[in-house]
């Protein structure tokens, strides 16, 4: 088992026993040294080199903030984590701005300390790797290839299902429709696509845009985690307060590198008319906007596509509505009448199946083909990337969505 080596910085000495008896149990992390203030901590930082430093941003004299900035310039391949008392962005944007590479507010558990070391860890030897290899680009779309697009999910309503829809799509597009497909996740404050998929990042979108190099499409590429299916995520910041290093520039930017390697870029979203998902809505090619049978949700979509109308943007958008039922006492004709839009896509309701999904981490798409929220959700994807039409599989599809307007 590989070595983390650890310097903790906090001038309480009581702290410094404390953080030390959190990772006792940890075989795999070692503390290395200590520090009380920040000059002691750039001279032993120096000559110990550790693997991460344990920062406190409260130091008599030099400050964390200062003894971190004179650490990253001086020690490149050391990591530091600011620890502190005070959680608010400001004091996290200038602790990511003197090189810090990651932030934790006092008190943490053993488990978020330990957590946060490895991860730091990791992805530091992972940029100092690709340093010393030679770099590489990324591959330009061929000029005989079907268009690529980014897909978004939107509402600004919560709970009408949109990382769900966001997973079993993307898998969809990656499985069914041999698809190259990347899903990013741009609930900055609360994402979950990494829970619906079963998955542990190493590093996220966070991570990603503090790379002095963020653009390179090796370095995005070995951020993005695969899910069994083919599909590649782009995670969500793991801690709330670490959603303030990105900025709507870095969205546009990594949309549209990944625009450029993937044929599809699924990208599920916050329930807001935010800066960084209003840059997505206009990078995107098609918004899926997405709502349930309920009167404040239509509420909610008829607002969100006047919106939309008013950005000009509403040309792009599909609706799609989700866990419909018979009994719900309002008609789809009525509300595509009210909308003057059609339905792209109607979603059955299937408790049993999504929350059984939700709850394993395994996407029904995958677990359950042939029940009739997957299949709908296929049938969305076959329409979003449509085969040749000589194409034997391009019969089955007409089929499924014949069969689709006859289930409801």
């Amino acid at each position: 088992m590989s070595q983390t080596s650890v310097l903790v910085v906090d001038d309480i000495a009581n702290v410094r026993e404390d953080i030390k008896r959190l990772l006792y149990f940890e075989k795999d992390i070692t503390v290395v040294g200590e520090a009380d203030n920040g000059e002691e901590a750039i001279r032993l930082a120096e000559e110990l080199k550790p693997d991460v430093v344990l920062m406190d941003i409260n130091l008599p004299g030099m400050d964390g903030i200062r003894a971190s900035e004179a650490i990253a310039t001086k020690v490149p391949d050391t990591a530091v984590v600011i620890i502190s008392i005070q959680g608010e962005p400001e004091y996290l944007r200038k602790a990511m701005a003197a090189g810090a590479r990651d932030y934790l507010v006092k008190p943490f558990s053993s488990s978020d300390l330990a957590e946060t070391i490895r991860r730091v860890n990791y992805t530091c030897k992972l940029r100092a790797a690709r340093t010393a290899a030679p770099p590489v680009s990324g591959a330009p779309a061929e000029s005989n290839a079907p268009p690529r697009k980014i897909i978004l999910v939107f509402s600004s309503k919560g709970g009408v299902g949109k990382t769900v829809l966001s997973c079993n799509l993307a898998i969809s597009l990656a499985q069914q429709c041999g698809k190259k497909v990347a899903l990013v996740d741009l609930n900055l404050q609360g994402g979950d696509v990494t829970v619906m998929l079963n998955l542990s990042p190493r590093g996220t979108i966070a991570e990603l845009v503090q790379e002095e190099d963020y653009l390179e499409y090796s370095l995005v590429n070995s951020y993005l985690v695969p899910h069994m299916s083919g599909l590649k995520v782009l995670p969500a910041p793991l801690r709330p307060e670490h959603a303030d290093v990105v900025a709507a520039a870095h969205v546009e930017d990594i949309l549209t590198l990944l625009k450029n390697n993937y044929d599809f870029v699924v990208v599920d979203t916050s329930p807001f008319f935010n800066d960084i998902n209003l840059s997505a809505l206009e990078k995107a090619d098609d918004i899926l906007l997405t709502f349930t049978k309920d009167l404040p949700a239509i509420k909610h979509a008829k607002t969100d596509l006047d919106i939309l109308e008013s950005l000009n943007l509403a040309g792009k958008v599909k609706l799609v509505l989700n866990q419909t039922a018979q009994d719900y006492g309002i008609k789809i004709s009525d509300i595509e009448k009210n909308f003057k839009i059609s339905l792209a896509a109607v979603l059955p309701y299937d408790e049993k199946t999504v929350l059984t999904s939700v709850n394993k981490g395994h996407p029904f798409v995958l677990t359950q083909p042939n029940s009739k929220i997957a299949q709908s959700i296929k049938n969305l994807a076959r329409e979003l990337a449509p085969l040749p039409a000589n194409s034997p599989a391009s019969e089955n599809t007409r089929k499924s969505i014949i069969g689709r307007i006859f289930s409801f």
